[in-house]
């Protein structure tokens, strides 16, 4: 399944803020932040709201009062000149500030979120002079030297698994006992915007890795039920999405969905005809007509 059906930025800053949720009144978030009048654009920027903010959790430790992430996703590299190109954003956004030094320089930080370790990249800075980069805690790599401002690279894979499972889930290679813990951690929010925000990581995830939703599915009902109710907010607004297309392109649409989360043919063909009221052979040729 290719990188055009399953929207990985969205998820990471559903993620991040999942992560820093005990922080949230007190940070900012602007997704996918505009420079200036061109498309120039920052996929996170997450203000302190207070210098008395302080984060403990390894992906924020190192925030002060402005800080720029960069999402790399799955198929996505990360070089040199990415490197430089946020290091460039991060330099345009304290120059774009609304009076002179509005946005000071030591309160600016740069994050590059990517799943693996940029393996290339920290090769260059070993090759070239000027570069230190420290690894304080797993998956955090601070990169020293021949930079403007406190940068950090978080690779995914690496961070704690029990302590970092929302980041950690965006992923295609995330595996079935991972998986269970991320919808054990799921069903533990509650709260309204909380659940929005497990929805569109649980969405990236369960689309990323339709094997081993798969395997959790053979687990047996209650497996099978739990994916399914914690899915349902999900696959809704994909649902509601097509019929505002038309009702044909609706009911292929939920096929589709329910085809990507690993769900059985028999368990969607029910599912479609009580959703909107098929006979059984309607429901069997919609099936039919969805590869």
């Amino acid at each position: 399944m290719g990188d055009r059906k399953v929207q990985w930025h969205p998820g990471f800053v559903a993620a991040l803020e999942l992560e820093l949720r005990e922080y949230r009144t007190g940070l900012q978030y602007e997704k996918e932040y505009n420079l200036n009048a061109k498309p120039l654009e920052i996929d996170l920027l997450v203000i302190k709201k207070s210098s008395d903010v302080h984060i403990d959790n390894e992906v924020g430790r190192i925030f002060r009062g402005h800080n720029i992430l960069e999402y790399k996703s799955p198929n996505d590299s990360l070089d040199i000149d990415t490197f430089y190109k946020v290091s460039g954003y991060a330099c345009l956004y304290k120059a774009y500030g609304k009076s002179v030094d509005a946005v000071r320089a030591d309160d600016v930080t740069v994050s590059l979120v990517r799943e693996r370790r940029p393996e290339g990249l920290f090769r260059y800075f070993e090759e070239h002079g000027g570069y230190s980069v420290s690894n304080p805690d797993p998956g955090i790599y601070y990169v020293e030297g021949n930079v403007l401002f406190p940068t950090q690279i978080i690779v995914t894979e690496e961070l704690d698994s029990e302590g970092h499972i929302w980041l950690r889930a965006l992923s295609r290679r995330t595996a079935p006992q991972d998986m269970k813990r991320l919808f054990e951690y799921a069903v533990r929010l509650s709260g309204k915007y909380d659940r929005e925000l497990v929805d569109s990581v649980l969405d990236v995830s369960v689309r990323a890795n339709k094997k081993a939703v798969e395997l959790l599915l053979e687990g047996g009902e209650e497996m099978s039920g739990a994916l399914l109710e914690l899915m349902e907010p999900v696959i809704q607004r994909e649902v509601d999405k097509a019929r505002s297309q038309g009702i044909s392109q609706g009911i292929r649409g939920t096929v589709s969905i329910f085809r990507d989360m690993g769900i059985d043919d028999q368990e969607i063909k029910r599912r479609i005809i009580g959703q909107y009221h098929l006979s059984e052979e309607d429901a069997e040729e919609y099936m039919q007509s969805v590869q």
